[in-house]
């Protein structure tokens, strides 16, 4: 890797850092400045098949080390990547836009603790019951394959191999092409820590020559998959072929209900937090506010208002809120859908298509809010990935819940009503893995999935990690 430019050139496989096949490499480009900070290698299948045997290879030792073992060595990836701490945040502020404020917390704060959370729940975890006159037995499933998004790219990748690791499995991991360097990061990480050979592999290039490469893989038991649901859907079809487990984190566009008797303005603060970090580029993020008709016109006021509170600028500076998007790919589509909605009849209430105000360089987007969005409407139904929020308004309680489940997507959702007991019934009722009810905050042990088109499968806590294990029963 050069000084100036993080530029690598090889990958890691089998316990090395080796010279792909392929010859091409992939520019990463700075979201802020729109000038390239980096590449990686352009990988082919011929470089996923030598990281699917090496992964095999190591699956048998790997799979029968002990629990303790396993998590030693979790616990040296958390401490060697703690150290690094600065460097994976300042980095992916650079690959992504985001602020460094919430780089620090969550993209790289999360990752580094999510490595110490897979070692402490294997010392609690019964890897075996017994049922009747049967031993049920919990075992690794074998080779996964882990293919994450941009977004959140050292999150999502450590939520996927953390566990695997944990679980016993060997990892054969292809980060986005489009925020590969903190997977690197990893990578040296768990090179310099002496992990044994083939349990954690790292390929980089596109989805379409190394992606699929890994979801039709006969060596892998099992993919993991984050991302666009088209995308997702792919990945299905492929892995079908061998019959794999697959295990599903895709897109939403989850609902906040406002009730009538719900707390008005800690609504539109939790909203605006939800829907405005990493520059809307969550895939829970509550971007349609459902509220009363006839609360209307007073919570437009308060989102008129809000909305001046999250200046966007430099992610470096302490006082940006919203950095720029990831690309110049993700920047048109998200004008385009501003302009769809607002075409399509819905009330600017702020922002709209256009660079910011006195911002002529970067991938940056104008905090937006569309009001009066019908629910048939584009914005109310497709996953825009960028800081814009639509409104739509109900006439009650019943046509509250049949907007927010009227969706393909049900990944996340919230709830604010001053009766807790409604709230949790209203909750209940919506179609989704995740419900907040009054801003209550996010639970890493939780299960962080969704129902519908937003996916199969668990991340987080037990239930992720539960992901990863075969059962097998012992009749005695």
């Amino acid at each position: 890797m050069s000084d100036t430019m993080k530029v690598f050139d090889k990958i890691y496989s089998n316990g090395i850092w080796r010279t792909p096949e392929g010859q091409g490499s992939l520019e990463v480009i700075n979201a802020t400045t729109e000038v390239a900070m980096g590449s990686v290698p352009a990988c082919i299948a011929s470089d996923v098949d030598v990281a699917m045997d090496a992964a095999r290879g190591a699956f048998d030792s790997w799979s029968a080390t002990s629990v303790e073992e396993r998590a030693q060595w979790l616990l040296k990836i958390h401490e060697a990547l703690a150290l690094r701490s600065d460097e994976i945040a300042e980095t992916i502020t650079a690959e992504v836009g985001t602020t460094l404020k919430i780089s620090k917390l969550v993209q790289a704060g999360s990752p580094i603790h999510q490595f110490k959370s897979a070692a402490k729940l294997l010392t609690d975890y019964a890897f075996s019951e017994t049922i009747g006159h049967s031993l049920v037995v919990k075992e690794p499933i074998g080779v996964v394959g882990c293919i994450t998004p941009w977004n959140y790219p050292l999150h999502q990748v450590a939520a996927k191999v953390a566990p695997a690791l944990a679980a016993g499995c060997c990892v054969v991991l292809k980060p986005s092409e489009v925020a590969p360097l903190s997977a690197f990061i990893l990578a040296q990480v768990i090179a310099d820590i002496g992990l044994p050979k083939g349990v954690f592999n790292l390929v980089t290039g596109t989805g379409k020559e190394v992606g699929e490469a890994i979801a039709t893989h006969p060596q892998a038991d099992m993919i993991s998959f984050t991302g666009s649901t088209g995308a997702g859907r792919r990945v299905s079809e492929l892995a079908a072929q061998t019959i794999k487990r697959v295990s599903l984190e895709l897109g939403g566009k989850s609902a906040s209900l406002l009730l009538e008797d719900g707390d008005m303005k800690a609504a539109v603060k939790s909203v605006f937090n939800s829907c405005l970090i990493n520059a809307g580029q969550t895939c829970n993020a509550h971007t349609r506010l459902l509220v009363p008709e006839h609360k209307y016109d007073e919570v437009k006021a308060l989102l008129a208002a809000e909305v001046a509170k999250w200046p966007v600028g430099n992610p470096l500076e302490n006082t940006t809120r919203v950095g720029p998007l990831v690309s110049e790919v993700q920047w048109g589509r998200v004008q385009e859908l501003i302009g769809q909605g607002i075409d399509e009849g819905a009330e600017l209430i702020a922002g709209g298509c256009g660079l910011p105000d006195g911002i002529e360089r970067g991938y940056f987007v104008q905090p937006t809010i569309l009001g009066r969005v019908k629910p048939t409407d584009t914005l109310a139904r497709e996953e825009v990935f960028g800081p814009v929020l639509c409104v739509l308004t109900f006439n009650s309680e019943a046509q509250a819940i049949e907007i927010a489940n009227d969706s393909i997507y049900g990944l996340s959702g919230a709830v604010w009503c001053e009766n807790a007991d409604r709230a949790l019934s209203i909750a209940r009722r919506l179609r989704t893995g995740m419900v907040d009810v009054n801003g209550a905050a996010f639970n890493p042990r939780a299960p962080f999935g969704g129902y519908k088109q937003s996916g199969n499968g668990r991340e987080f806590g037990v239930y992720g990690f539960e992901e990863f294990l075969e059962l097998k029963a012992i009749q005695l």
